[in-house]
């Protein structure tokens, strides 16, 4: 059976399994690069690009300094382009340089569940191979620690099959900035030589770094490409416009509902507790006392047993009963979302418009992993308005720009009815047209994307979810936005209209009769019939705080009460120091004053001023009000909402309470949560307080 057939040598299956060889992780890629984003000559600089921008923003926040990085692009012979990044980081030390440049997979953030850019230590490292690969060249890196009386400056090639760094040229001198003279105390610098393309447009360079800034407002960022000539073909500035650092993000333990099988097994052959529950409290987040027993219980296995001694059949027991039994949700201070403000601030810079509207979602989970969305919507100003909206992606601060179609942001926007709140979009399908740009941030421990590019994120059902919850929000926010502003443009043109032609009247009628003019104010009370709304926000510079005049102007035949309402952006850094009116506070950045008499032809105002602001943080706001009647200029309050961010508002603050206590096991606390999350629902959905109740409910 063995023996030749047809004139065919059949191959020995040692011979076959002899030649089997083990591939080194840098050899696989090396052979691979486009799993790694090189796999296009254009591509391939953006994604070197995105690497050291990455690096340097992450190295900053970690030493809690403010990022100054800049990009130099150089166009050399042929397809030949040089990349040189510099940032004012704390450097890496020079035993360090080495795996840092030199070793896939290495890395100090995978096993870290932590909202990250960047884990799997493979970015830095793929430029370098890159680079290698396709021009020879090594990489040169400076490097200077703030604790080092000079810096080292070294060459670094690749040995693919040891997967290991090759240094050349490696010496110590004082690193003098080139432009200002001046010895720099700590920061990175590299330089390499790679095939490549620079161009122009959505997809290039100077897209991905203004993406950046905006999502980074405490970076600046500077841009500047040279051509073969050495004569600069464009340039980009994006200055920080905030000087807060992002909050530092903590590490947590997984949670059981995002525990697999595999995963588990390997933690209870690594466990060095003696029982099950002790196990079961200090491997996993969400996990009291009482939940571990439960989770015992269900699973029929004894709290005495040593977790090591915990066969298969067991830990598929323990798997199934994580579903069953009620856990808390795992913290939420392992994520860093960018803040409302922050994000106007970043689209502010990078895109002239007329109306922001912005919001943060409440954090939440799936599948164990703790997540937060954010969503911006800018309109008007220089905005062109001849095609689909601009769609501004990221993933934990960093900018996603290819395969937009088939991303789960994507699909989310184009899953709203973008007519009902005053875009164009045809047929309701695709992406909706006008002057106008989204923005979707997904913060999160664990970012699912559709490759491992990381280029679009995949589909998730709680992620789209929570999406179109922020999408309806800033909608809502257009919406009223052109309502106010078409209301308004009629009510001017009214009372400007009665107010020239009537006092002409007046005074031509009482000159050509010879009696004295008449009091108009109730001929033009009667003719407008309606109550004003305006708000004027503006800048106190001695003083440094941000101020509010609302004025309401009663122009009908009686008198009239109102609760008026405004929202401003409360946070633990911003308090209202001034307020004419007194008033109460309704909900956390919702205040409000009781008008009680506003009789026929008077008005009112309301003043109040903001401390913990710069100039120009507060440019947009929204008023409301209680009361019979419309008011121009101001939206009617939804009571069910205003009640559903009150209970949301409680949730927060008992979750937080049991997270600073560190004692989750607190049932008091836990049956409180558990309580609130049954009956707060709703609020889960939406705390927008824009909304109409129908279109929270969509």
């Amino acid at each position: 059976m063995g023996g030749p057939s047809g004139g065919n040598t059949m191959v020995d299956a040692r011979d076959i399994s002899g030649k089997q060889k083990q591939i080194a992780v840098s050899e696989f890629f090396e052979k691979n690069k486009h799993f790694l984003g090189f796999d296009s000559l254009q591509r391939s600089l953006i994604t070197a690009v995105k690497e050291a921008v990455d690096n340097s923003l992450d190295a900053c926040e970690e030493a809690r300094i403010l990022p100054n990085i800049v990009v130099e692009i150089n166009r050399l012979k042929g397809e030949d382009i040089e990349l040189i990044s510099q940032d004012n980081g704390p450097g890496i030390p020079r035993d360090a340089i080495e795996n840092v440049f030199g070793k896939f997979l290495l890395g100090s953030r995978f096993h870290a569940i932590r909202q990250t850019r960047g884990q799997q230590g493979i970015g830095i490292t793929g430029v370098v191979m890159y680079a290698q690969l396709t021009t020879g060249a090594k990489t040169r890196v400076v490097s200077k620690i703030a604790t080092d009386s000079s810096a080292v400056f070294v060459e670094l090639g690749l040995d693919t099959r040891k997967n290991k760094a090759i240094k050349s040229k490696e010496r110590r001198e004082i690193w003098i900035d080139e432009n200002s003279g001046e010895e720099i105390k700590h920061g990175l610098k590299i330089s390499t030589i790679m095939k490549a393309k620079y161009q122009r447009g959505k997809q290039s360079v100077y897209q991905y770094l203004r993406m950046t800034s905006i999502v980074n407002p405490h970076a600046t960022i500077s841009l500047i490409v040279r051509g073969k000539e050495g004569e600069i073909i464009e340039e980009g500035k994006w200055l920080r416009t905030s000087e807060r650092l992002p909050r530092v993000v903590e590490e947590i333990k997984p949670h059981p509902h995002g525990i697999q099988l595999g995963t588990l097994q390997r933690m209870l052959r690594e466990s060095e507790q003696r029982k099950m529950t002790s196990f079961l409290r200090h491997n996993f987040s969400g996990v009291s006392v009482r939940a571990a027993k439960e989770v015992l219980a269900v699973s029929e296995i004894e709290d005495d047993r040593v977790p090591k001694r915990i066969n298969a059949d067991d830990a598929k027991k323990l798997i199934s009963s994580f579903q069953k039994v009620k856990l808390l949700p795992p913290p939420t201070d392992c994520l860093s979302p960018i803040d409302d403000l922050l994000i106007k601030k970043g689209l502010s810079k990078a895109i002239d418009s007329r109306f922001a509207s912005t919001v943060t979602r409440l954090p939440t989970v799936s599948q164990g992993n703790p997540f937060q969305i954010e969503v911006g919507l800018v309109f008007g100003g220089d905005i062109s308005a001849d095609g689909p909206i601009e769609v501004l992606r990221f993933a934990n601060r960093v900018p996603l720009m290819y395969q937009q179609g088939g991303c789960a942001l994507t699909k989310a926007i184009e899953s709203i009815d973008w007519k009902r709140y005053g875009l164009d979009h045809p047929g309701g399908k695709g992406l909706p047209k006008g002057a106008a740009a989204v923005l979707i941030h997904l913060a999160s421990t664990n970012v699912q994307f559709t490759s491992e590019a990381k280029e679009a994120v995949a589909d998730n059902e709680e992620v789209f979810d929570e999406i179109r919850k922020g999408l309806l929000e800033v909608g809502r926010g257009l919406k009223n936005h052109l309502k106010k502003k078409d209301q308004r443009k009629k009510a001017k043109e009214k009372f400007e209209l009665v107010n020239v032609i009537l006092p002409e009247i007046a005074k031509k009628t009482s000159k050509i009769l010879g009696r004295n003019e008449p009091d108009l104010a109730p001929v033009i009370t009667q003719i407008m019939n309606a109550v004003f709304c305006e708000e004027e926000l503006g800048w106190d510079k001695e003083r440094k705080l941000a101020t509010c005049s609302i004025k309401i102007f009663n122009y009908t035949a009686r008198a009239r009460a109102y609760t008026i309402l405004l929202k401003w952006p409360e946070n633990e850094n911003i308090s209202m120091v001034e307020n004419s009116n007194g008033g109460r506070k309704e909900a956390r950045g919702i205040w409000a004053w009781r008008l009680d008499t506003l009789n026929p032809g008077t008005s009112t105002t309301i003043d109040v001023a903001l401390s913990g602001l710069s100039k120009g943080d507060w440019t947009d706001t929204d008023i409301f009000f209680r009361g019979n009647g419309d008011i121009i200029g101001a939206t009617k309050i939804d009571e069910k909402i205003l009640e559903e961010i009150r209970k949301s508002e409680a949730l927060v603050a008992i979750r937080n309470e049991i997270s600073e206590s560190g004692n989750q096991e607190i049932d008091g606390f836990v049956r409180e949560v558990e309580l609130l999350e049954k009956d707060n629902e709703k609020a889960s959905d939406s705390i927008n307080i824009f909304a109409d109740y129908e279109e929270v409910s969509e």
